[in-house]
Formats: structure tokens, sequence, C-alpha cells
């Protein structure tokens, strides 16, 4: 089965523009990436995400900027790789983004991206400090579909938008805008922007050096990929268990809390991979190491907070997650102390 052609034809002007801009011939770039220069003439033409990634990937390494033309300076190849290194070693992905945008301005003088919180929702702005001519579709949308990539990579996750916003009118490809960002598209917007649940702000980064060394071998497709794994319940269920303990452990009472139904809750967490007594278990064991490391409370007590009948079940449960007693556990800790 042939893959479907959606890339507006708009887009590929643009690289050429680019080509134009830097004095260089780009009919190589086209000839690799198996586009008909004659393509370049129809308003509603396509071509295919493999074709527009082959021509992309090209571009940035004989123009030597990532950024194809977009801006006042060149952004040389290898510029998104020290982005993303940058952003990497991170708590969360609220701290990530923060370090994108902050890092991002010391190279780009033209835009300037921002991460606000409003009434819950997260907002990514583009603000633009110079008029970006013929290729600002192109760079407004690139430059959000990257970062909203590089996010949905960062924590493993599908971060499904509420709203994406664009400063331009409708163009006639926009049905395209309805493909890449999922979710409902506003054009004549004030400014460029993503809006999405604050919430995922908070999922811990899962991605390691290994990753994006991986990664970044081939890190055009993250642009068209859609993640299907959304780890935000899974992450709503882990603050649930701490701050409300375990009083809430039944499957209906988690999703009453969570406002779903048992059968939504049961599907989302298969679709995370993750089962409901795995998180409790993995909530109970930390609640377990941090009050036998940090406090003289007896076992039985400890116990009965981590949601255990009996101290006996609970000596066993943690001998299974930690391979020692809670004993051990607790002379370990004082011995480093």
């Amino acid at each position: 089965m042939r893959p479907a052609a959606e890339t507006p034809i708009a887009f590929v002007r643009s690289i050429v523009l680019a080509y134009e801009r830097y004095g260089v011939d780009p009919r190589q770039a086209l000839r690799a990436a198996h586009i008909s220069p004659s393509l370049l003439r129809s308003e509603d033409a396509r071509v295919t995400a493999d074709q527009f990634e082959a021509l992309s990937a090209t571009a940035m390494q004989e123009l030597d900027d990532e950024g194809l033309g977009w801006f006042s300076r060149r952004l040389p190849w290898g510029t998104n790789g020290m982005l993303c290194r940058a952003s990497l070693p991170s708590q969360n992905l609220r701290v990530a983004l923060l370090r994108w945008c902050r890092h991002y301005g010391l190279l780009v003088d033209d835009i300037r991206l921002e991460l606000s919180v409003e009434a819950r929702q997260a907002h990514l702005i583009i603000r633009e400090n110079r008029d970006l001519l013929r290729q600002r579709e192109f760079c407004l949308v690139s430059t959000l579909r990257n970062i909203h990539g590089f996010a949905c990579w960062l924590v493993d996750s599908r971060i499904p938008l509420s709203r994406a916003t664009f400063p331009f009118r409708k163009p006639r490809h926009a049905r395209a805008y309805d493909l890449m960002f999922r979710g409902s598209v506003d054009f004549e917007a004030p400014q460029a922007s993503l809006v999405f649940d604050a919430e995922y702000l908070q999922l811990p980064v899962r991605r390691d050096d290994h990753d994006l060394r991986q990664m970044l071998l081939r890190p055009l497709p993250l642009i068209v990929l859609q993640y299907k794994r959304d780890r935000l319940l899974s992450q709503r269920i882990r603050k649930l268990f701490r701050t409300r303990g375990f009083e809430v452990s039944t499957a209906a009472a988690v999703a009453g809390m969570l406002n779903v139904s048992t059968r939504t809750l049961y599907r989302h967490l298969a679709e995370e991979g993750v089962s409901l007594q795995g998180l409790k278990d993995e909530a109970r064991r930390e609640l377990a190491i941090q009050q036998l490391a940090r406090t003289s409370r007896p076992l039985k007590q400890i116990a009965i907070a981590a949601g255990f009948g009996s101290e006996a079940s609970f000596i066993r449960a943690f001998r299974q997650w930690t391979g020692k007693s809670p004993g051990e556990l607790r002379r370990t800790a004082s011995v480093e102390k």
C-alpha cells in the first residue's frame, strides 16, 4: 500500500526558496526526494511524508541551515541536536520546554518562544520579532510541530492539543493542519501557539542519552509521528495515591475521583502499558522506602500507612519489591546518613 501524499506543495516551495536565498540549485535535492519540479507549479499538489523528510534532510545539510532559510542567521547542521541535549537532563516536561525556549532565544533573534500556564492550560507561543516574509507559514508550522514532537518523544506520551493558532489567513491546504495538529485550529489569531492540558508539564522525562543518539539518527519523523500512548492518566493516579493515600484503592473509587468510567480507566491504563495494581504497588513502595529511611515509625504504622492489613503481608510485599526486608533497608539507610 503506497503512503498517502498529504504534505502541501507550499512547504516544498518554501524549501526551494531557501535554496534561492543561498544561491544553490535545488534540483539535486528534489531528485533525491523523487519530487518532480513540475509539481511546484500545481497549487494543490501533495508529497508524501517520506519525500518531504528526504528533501528536508538533504536541504539542511546542503545549505548547512536547519532553519531552512527562515531566519536572519543560519542554524548550522547539528543545532537541533544541541537543543535536544540541552533540554534532556530535566526533571519534567515543564523544565525541558523552558530550557528549549531559553536556548532557542540564544540562537535566534527573529522569533521568541514562550511557555506559560493560564487556567490550567499550557500555552507555547511564538512571538515574531521581524517579518518572516514568504517563509512565514512554513517557519511557524515547523517550529511548533518540531517542539510538539520533541515534547511527546521526551515523555514518551501523546500530548493531545486543545488548540493550535496561526496569525495568517486560512490557506487552501488547511486540511493538512487537521492532520498535523489533531485538534481545533484557528487562523488569523494574534500569534502562533499550541495549547494543551498543563498537567502534561509535570510528566517526567523518560529518555536518556542513548535514546537521544538513536533518535538523532533520523529526527525528522518526529514531526509526523502520532503517539498512541497517553501517560497523563497514570500520572494523575500516582498523584491521587500520594495525596489521598490508599482510601481510594478500588478501580471504581479511582475512576470516580478522576471523573471517568471504570471501563475508560482500564482502557487508558492498558494503552499506557500499566495496571492499577502496579501503580498502587509503586506508590506503596515509594511511601514505605521514604518512611523507613527518614523516620523511626514502627513497621506496623508504616504497613497501615501503605495500605496493608498486617505487618506480615507488608514485609512479604516489601521483599518482593526490593529484595530486602524493611529492617535491612532501614539499617542501610541509617549507615549511609
